[in-house]
């Protein structure tokens, strides 16, 4: 025990001496955090809006208004005439456009269908399919409130209509807030980026300057070594999951409703297979510069695969099938679980078995190869 603490020291020691490190480890993390909790945000805002009333009447700014005020949009330019529109979402200035056809007030009081016009931009496919949407819902709901405000009128002469109206609640995140999605996922993806590069660079620093084999002739046994050289990097990667706690819940104002023991330990579980890959890849790399690209090569598929950004349902059934040897989709919904829900071990026992199962397997292939590199 005394050499595993004798050996942590010394790779503590050599970690803050190196400045570049420093930086990748404690302010990395942070700018990564902050960055995708603004930056990274599932829905979409201040769509912009061309505009063309013909109508100019009080329904037809009522109309606006409803747009205007859900935050969703903002008018960006009001044209006369259907001929300007199209310059504007061209040019990307404006992503839909609305055109309020002549006599939709007089269409909506006489009781007919009132139409109107959307042309919405699709060459970003994503804030345009959400585009369509938002002003598909503000058109139902204003809808609604003219065929209420007509129903309310006949009642003195009719008998009472019967109308059906959701009444939807949304458990766990009541604001859909993507922050609170985001932060707990960004735990994992931080955590496998950050270990897996620096724990592969610092072992193959140590063969560039030849200390790591001085060390492998020394009394110190081979798994004692391992556990040394490793020892630190969890250490640091727990205060950075404290670091990204605190911050995504006194700075994002994300809750957290689950036990931070169980957290930390199931942190713990994953951490086996992103040092585990960073060991991994210090066998197969010979210079600090190509066990940087090696874990990027192993990190970006991890990352894309594990339904952080992409849900896994909208893949391919062969990606879905990848997907399971990927531990950060595991870790993910643990993280959220406990995180936003509350949850224990009994909904996410299964979650929790496969990823140490993942994170006994790939730990100990990475110790093997590291012990079998040396011996060779």
């Amino acid at each position: 025990m005394r050499r595993i603490r004798m050996l942590a020291k010394k790779e503590v020691i050599q970690l803050f001496r190196d400045r570049r490190m420093l930086p990748l480890l404690f302010v990395a993390p942070l700018l990564q955090l902050i960055l995708f909790g603004y930056v990274v945000q599932t829905e979409v805002k201040n769509i912009g809006i061309v505009l063309v009333d013909y109508d100019h009447t009080a329904e037809s700014r009522a109309m606006v208004e409803k747009f205007t005020n859900t935050g969703y949009f903002k008018i960006e330019k009001r044209v006369n005439s259907e001929l300007e529109m199209p310059k504007y979402i061209r040019t990307g200035e404006a992503t839909l456009g609305l055109i309020i056809p002549k006599g939709y007030q007089d269409a909506i009081k006489s009781g007919r269908t009132a139409e109107l016009m959307l042309v919405v931009d699709g060459s970003d496919a994503t804030i345009g399919v959400q585009a369509q949407q938002y002003a598909a819902g503000i058109i139902a709901a204003r809808s609604q409130a003219i065929m209420n405000n007509r129903l309310n009128s006949m009642k003195a002469i009719t008998a009472r209509v019967s109308t059906v109206e959701p009444r939807v609640r949304v458990w766990y995140n009541p604001d859909l807030r993507s922050v609170n999605y985001m932060v707990p996922g960004l735990i994992g993806m931080i955590l496998t980026i950050i270990t897996t590069i620096v724990t592969s660079v610092a072992i193959v620093k140590e063969k560039e300057r030849g200390t790591l084999e001085q060390l492998i002739v020394t009394p110190i046994k081979r798994w004692e070594l391992i556990l040394g050289k490793i020892l630190p990097f969890v250490v640091i990667s727990f205060v950075e999951i404290g670091l990204i706690i605190g911050v995504g819940m006194l700075w994002f104002g994300v809750p957290f409703r689950g036990n931070i023991f169980l957290l930390l330990a199931l942190c713990l579980a994953f951490l086996f297979t992103t040092v585990g890959q960073g060991l991994l890849v210090s066998t197969i790399s010979r210079t600090q510069h190509q066990a940087q690209m090696t874990a990027w090569f192993f990190m970006m598929p991890a990352v894309m695969f594990s339904g952080f950004i992409f849900p896994i349902e909208n893949m391919p059934k062969v990606i879905q099938v990848v997907t399971y040897f990927v531990p950060l989709r595991y870790f993910l919904v643990i993280v959220r679980g406990i995180f936003l829900k509350g949850v224990g071990v009994g909904a996410l026992w299964n979650q929790v078995l496969i990823l140490m199962l993942l994170g006994v397997f790939i730990f100990g292939v990475s110790v093997f190869r590291f012990q079998k590199r040396f011996v060779d």
